[in-house]
């Protein structure tokens, strides 16, 4: 069996545990602090068993907010419209509003408050 997790790194990783739960309804599954008791390391379940890993930068670290957008994120829900009213209501910046794409899928497209984008996405049937 192969999985991809992906790993994003933040600069308040115990912030981003809470807004990925309240705009987008993943769940914390586990939290390691470091001694200064920030969240060093975290996992969250994303729907069905697919899983986020994040973590605390190093000092080398540059938000997407300063560099600009280095990564995606793409994750398949049940529900585009629903998931996106969560977000927005949650104070998710919406970078682009649910639309049908051509090849043949619903999104819709945010970034969390460190500049991570994620799209939100399903297949239309």
């Amino acid at each position: 069996m192969q999985t991809v997790t992906p790993y994003l790194l933040y600069e308040d990783a115990g912030a981003a545990l809470h807004w990925l739960a309240q705009a987008f309804g993943f769940r914390e599954k586990r939290r390691v602090e470091g001694p200064d008791g920030a969240v060093a390391h975290a996992e969250m379940d994303v729907g069905d068993g697919s899983r986020v890993f994040l973590g605390g930068p190093g000092d080398d670290y540059r938000s997407p907010k300063e560099v600009g957008l280095t990564s995606l994120v793409y994750v398949y829900v049940e529900d585009v419209d629903a998931h996106h009213a969560r977000a927005a209501a949650a104070g998710a910046e919406i970078a682009e509003e649910p639309h049908d794409e051509p090849y043949g899928e619903r999104r819709y497209a945010a970034e969390d408050p460190e500049g991570h984008r994620w799209y939100f996405a399903k297949p239309l049937e």
